[in-house]
C-alpha cells in the first residue's frame, strides 16, 4: 500500500460521484414518471432519494473539511498494527487507542496510571512501561509532551519503541 491511501481516496471520490449521478439521474426519473404512480409512491421514493443526497452531502462534508481522509485513517491503521507487530506496545488498551486516534482517552488512561501507582494499585514497572508507551503513542498522533513527558520518555524509552519511532518516522 505505497499510495498511503491516496488511490483509495480518488476511488471514493469516484464512487461518491457516480452515486450522486445516479441520485440525480433517479430524481429526474422520478419526475419524469409522476403521472404513473400514486402521490404516496411517488412522496416516499423521493424522500428516500434526497435523505441518500443528504448522506452524500454529509460525507462530502466531512471529506472536505479534512475529518475524513483514507490517508489519514488507514495510515494510523498501519502504524499501530506496525507497533503491535514490532512489540513497541505491549499494552492492547493503549494500541486500541492509538490506531482510533483517541489522545483525550490515552491522557486520561495515564491520569488513572499515575493515580493507580500512588495507591500501589500498579507495579512500578508495568506503569514505567506502559507510561512510555503512552507517551509514545501521544507523540505519534502529533501531542505536545510537557518537558517532565519528554525526560521520562528519554530516560525509559526501550529498543523495540525506538524501533517503532524509526519506522513510523521512515513511513511519514
Amino acid at each position: 500500500m505505497a499510495s498511503r491511501g491516496t488511490t483509495e481516496t480518488t476511488k471514493l471520490k469516484q464512487n461518491l460521484e457516480e452515486q450522486l449521478d445516479r441520485l440525480m439521474q433517479q430524481l429526474q426519473d422520478l419526475d419524469e414518471c409522476r403521472e404513473e404512480l400514486d402521490a404516496d409512491e411517488y412522496e416516499e421514493t423521493k424522500k428516500e432519494t434526497l435523505e441518500q443526497l443528504s448522506e452524500i452531502n454529509d460525507s462530502l462534508k466531512k471529506i472536505m473539511s479534512g475529518d475524513m481522509t483514507l490517508v489519514d485513517e488507514l495510515s494510523g491503521m498501519q502504524l499501530a498494527i506496525q507497533a503491535a507487530i514490532s512489540q513497541a506496545f505491549k499494552t492492547p488498551e493503549v494500541i486500541r487507542m492509538f490506531a482510533k486516534k483517541q489522545p483525550r482517552q490515552l491522557r486520561t488512561r495515564l491520569a488513572e496510571m499515575d493515580r493507580d501507582l500512588m495507591v500501589g494499585k500498579l507495579g512500578r514497572d508495568l506503569y514505567t512501561q506502559q507510561k512510555v508507551e503512552i507517551l509514545t503513542a501521544l507523540r505519534k498522533l502529533g501531542e505536545k509532551l510537557a518537558p517532565d513527558e519528554e525526560t521520562f520518555l528519554s530516560a525509559n524509552a526501550g529498543t523495540a519503541l525506538s524501533q517503532f519511532e524509526k519506522v513510523s518516522t521512515d513511513l511519514g
